[in-house]
């Protein structure tokens, strides 16, 4: 007898989610396959102890390219942990544990911390945080749509 699959949502290669715990409204991620752990861009990482408890307090810039959108954020640390990064050297990060929402279903997933300066995205989301929740079309992208777009105000004429 053959087995029935779930009919589970379908998102593409690259999606806008948020991270409500950290104060993320909107980020776009690389909806990644390949690795088994998802990345946060994060700077000026301290490491804290409260209530015998190690914390991190970071800032993240969801937004590639626009340094004034920074948003200072905390977490409790989870653990330390060996990644090796695409250039193929191995650095320990901090992992923390925290909500996604994409498609409108929030869920807690494990991010390492670390500077994606260099990278295209802001987060990388691996294969363990949407796994058994979604399929991956790799050729489509924003599944869940775009953010909205701020309207600029219209500047009035100075009337002399």
């Amino acid at each position: 007898m053959a087995s029935i699959k779930p009919v589970l949502p379908v998102i593409g290669w690259r999606e806008w989610i948020s991270l409500p715990d950290l104060g993320v409204k909107t980020t776009k991620v690389n909806v990644d396959t390949g690795p088994r752990s998802s990345s946060l861009h994060a700077v000026k990482q301290r490491i804290f102890e409260r209530d015998g408890e190690k914390w991190v307090r970071f800032h993240v810039n969801p937004v590639q390219n626009k340094s004034k959108n920074k948003i200072q954020a905390e977490a409790k640390v989870l653990e330390f942990r060996s990644v090796r990064s695409s250039s193929g050297i191995a650095d320990m990060r901090p992992v923390i544990i925290t909500h996604i929402k994409l498609l409108d279903l929030v869920w807690p997933i494990e991010i390492t911390l670390s500077n994606r300066d260099e990278m295209g995205f802001r987060m990388l989301l691996g294969r363990q945080a949407f796994r058994h929740k979604f399929y991956v079309d790799a050729g489509r992208s924003f599944y869940g749509g775009k953010p909205k777009k701020k309207k600029l105000k219209k500047k009035r004429p100075v009337v002399i």
